[in-house]
C-alpha cells in the first residue's frame, strides 16, 4: 500500500524502479544484490514488510526473516554499493505506556512479535549502514488495500454497528501524504530516525466517528470496547501517538491534519478508486 503510493507520488519527478514481492524478495540477498547492481539507484526505499500483526505471533520465523533479515540484506548491499537506504518502520516498536506522544529518542519496548521484528530490522539497518533514514509511520490508510478507514466507511454504508477499542490513541497516516514526506526527507533530511504521520492525535473511537461523519454515516452505532475484549493474538500499544520532532527540528514541512487526509481519501473512494 505505502510502496505503491510512493511510486505514484514520486514518479512525476523521479525515475522510479518499483518491484513487487514476486519480483524482488528482500530475504534473497543474492537476488536483491543483482537487482540493485543492475538498477544503480540513487537511493533505495524499503517499504516491504510482513505486516499481518496477528499472523506474526504464529509465524515468528517468517516475521523476522522479512522484517529483520530482509532489511539487513538491503543495508549490506547498499553499504557495498554506496547507496543510501530509507527503511520504513512502525509505531509498534513502542509499548504504549508513555503518557505523552513518543519522540524519536524514546526507548522502544515492543509488545508483539511484529513489533520486535520491526525493531530488529531498524537495528540491523543502522548497524550495517551509516547512510540511512529510518521512518516510522502509524495507523496507515490509503488506496490499493483495505484499511481501517475503508472498512469503517464500508460498514457505515451498510449501516452495521461498529465495535471499536476505546483505549488506543494514534496518529493516523495517509499513504499519499506520507509519500510526499518521504520525498522531502530524501531530498533535505539528514540521515537518522524520523516519525512521519499526519498532524494531530486521536483515539480509535474519535477516529471512527470522524470517518463516519465525513462519509455521511454519523447515525451508525459505535460501541466502545476494551482492547482485551477484541481477543486478538497480538497486543497493541495503547499509545501510538508519534510526535514528528525530528522533522520539526530540521524545518521540513509537516504533513496535513489527519482529518483533512480522511476527507481526501474518502473522496478518492467515492470516485470509484480502490
Amino acid at each position: 500500500m505505502l510502496a505503491r503510493a510512493i511510486a505514484e507520488v514520486l514518479s512525476p519527478r523521479h525515475q522510479i524502479v518499483a518491484a513487487s514481492h514476486a519480483e524482488a524478495d528482500i530475504t534473497d540477498e543474492r537476488a536483491m544484490r543483482e537487482i540493485l547492481e543492475a538498477a544503480q539507484p540513487d537511493a533505495v526505499v524499503n517499504a516491504a514488510a510482513f505486516t499481518d500483526v496477528d499472523a506474526c505471533e504464529t509465524q515468528q520465523e517468517l516475521a523476522f526473516r522479512v522484517n529483520a533479515e530482509g532489511p539487513r540484506n538491503l543495508a549490506s548491499i547498499c553499504r557495498d554499493s554506496d547507496i543510501p537506504l530509507m527503511h520504513v518502520s512502525t509505531d509498534y516498536v513502542f509499548d504504549g505506556e508513555k503518557a505523552d506522544p513518543y519522540v524519536e529518542e524514546d526507548e522502544p519496548r515492543p509488545l508483539s512479535v511484529y513489533g520486535r521484528s520491526k525493531l530488529e530490522g531498524e537495528r540491523e539497518v543502522g548497524k550495517h549502514l551509516d547512510r540511512c533514514w529510518i521512518v516510522r509511520v502509524c495507523g496507515v490508510f490509503g488506496p490499493y488495500r483495505n484499511n481501517f478507514v475503508s472498512l469503517v466507511a464500508e460498514s457505515g454504508r451498510k449501516g452495521q454497528p461498529l465495535r471499536i477499542v476505546k483505549d488506543q490513541r494514534l496518529a493516523p497516516t495517509y499513504t499519499l501524504d506520507a509519500a510526499m514526506g518521504i520525498e522531502r526527507i530524501l531530498r533535505r533530511g539528514p540521515y537518522g530516525l524520523y516519525h512521519l504521520t499526519n498532524q494531530g492525535f486521536t483515539s480509535r473511537i474519535e477516529f471512527t466517528r470522524e470517518i463516519l461523519r465525513q462519509a455521511g454515516f454519523h447515525h451508525v452505532l459505535v460501541i466502545p470496547i476494551s482492547s482485551e475484549e477484541t481477543m486478538r493474538p497480538a497486543r497493541r500499544p495503547r499509545n501510538s501517538q508519534l510526535e514528528n520532532a525530528h522533522l520539526k527540528r530540521e524545518g521540513i514541512e509537516l504533513l496535513p491534519a489527519w482529518e483533512d487526509a480522511v476527507r481526501r481519501y474518502l473522496g478518492h473512494l467515492s470516485a470509484g478508486n480502490s
